[in-house]
């Protein structure tokens, strides 16, 4: 489907979720190359930000790359690739639905870009992922994700005379792997929901959402 060959059991371990390895008495997971994939995407997905978008400083492209680098977007790629009836689960993980998780399918992505990277060098890896990423680039920027989410929320939602955003953000995970999951609220209310790897990049992610919503409503 990428347009590359894998040593096989370097993709069997890219798909070997840690539920299936416990299970089957193994210590190989994919969770190293994941860590590897995760890095090299961030790095190429930064580069292209950087040379797409000279007008953008810091404050731009951070979040622009937010809305790519995060665990929906990546996880919307994989369901593209129909990753998730790859993926090697332990029979816990497969009867909750393990398979269609936005955490394993973002995990899974990048555990093959780190193998696609290993196997084929930087270059080539480059480009597969400037593919993949492009759907989602157009659309993040389309949206405005170039833009502080907060900053803009917090400017709609004055503008409406409705007060000030807050963040209601809670966590789940292993130290080493924690999700951020982000409500914004306004008067109380949920408006947007985000999930991250950090508390900055969910509450982003809830804060544009939620100016989505809003942003029709009369001032």
């Amino acid at each position: 489907m990428l347009g590359v060959v894998i040593e096989p059991s370097l993709l069997e371990l890219a798909f070997t979720h840690r539920s299936f390895a416990y299970e089957s008495a193994s210590k190989e997971t994919n969770e190293r190359l994941e860590f590897l994939g995760d890095s090299v995407l961030g790095l190429i997905v930064t580069e292209e930000l950087y040379k797409r978008y000279p007008e953008f400083d810091e404050s731009r492209l951070s979040p622009l790359r937010s809305g790519v680098v995060n665990m929906r977007a990546l996880a919307d790629i994989a369901r593209e690739l129909d990753l998730g009836k790859y993926i090697r689960l332990g029979k816990g993980e497969e009867v909750t639905g393990g398979r269609d998780k936005n955490s394993l399918l973002a995990d899974a992505l990048e555990a093959v870009i780190g193998a696609i990277y290993l196997q084929c060098g930087f270059e080539i890896c480059t480009q597969i992922v400037r593919r993949l990423i492009a759907p989602t680039l157009d659309s993040a920027v389309a949206r405005g994700a170039g833009l502080d989410g907060k900053t803009a929320l917090q400017e709609l939602v004055a503008a409406l005379n409705r007060g000030v955003p807050e963040y209601l953000v809670s966590e789940d995970g292993p130290d080493h792997d924690k999700n951020f999951t982000a409500v914004a609220m306004v008067e109380g209310l949920s408006v947007g929901e985000g999930v991250g790897k950090s508390k900055r990049e969910a509450e982003q992610i809830a804060a544009r959402i939620a100016y989505e919503s809003l942003k029709n409503e009369p001032v």
